[in-house]
């Protein structure tokens, strides 16, 4: 079974496929999974960092990053670093600690229309 970050997480895409406003593009880096030490070096000397946010989003020339927690679910230390350094570079970061909670960030962000099935004003 996935873990509660997962199902989150399979949750927003499903919301992103269907409510994602125009121009937006969305992307997962796969940071987690056990890897033997030669694959996990090549990953790290190809740019793989950790931290690096759940989802990436970009919109208008605008990087959002949201991390997805489980209910209680703490930043890293990692995940604080990069973070704090995607926010001085400019991005807008968020931690999420339920469907509810990214679904309203998201909307925030203008990255979803509040309602699938709304046809735009002419």
């Amino acid at each position: 079974m996935n873990r509660p970050e997962q199902q989150i997480q399979h949750a927003v895409i499903s919301h992103l496929k269907a409510r994602s406003e125009p121009g937006v593009f969305y992307w997962s880096t796969p940071n987690e999974g056990r890897r033997g030490y030669v694959a996990a070096a090549a990953l790290k000397r190809s740019g793989l960092t950790a931290g690096v946010p759940d989802l990436l989003i970009l919109k208008a020339g605008s990087l959002h990053a949201l991390e997805l927690k489980a209910p209680g679910g703490r930043l890293t230390p990692s995940q604080r670093l990069v973070m704090d350094r995607m926010e001085q570079c400019g991005a807008q970061t968020a931690v999420a600690h339920s469907l509810d909670e990214a679904l309203v960030t998201l909307e925030f962000w203008g990255i979803l229309r509040r309602n699938a099935n709304k046809e735009t004003a002419a």
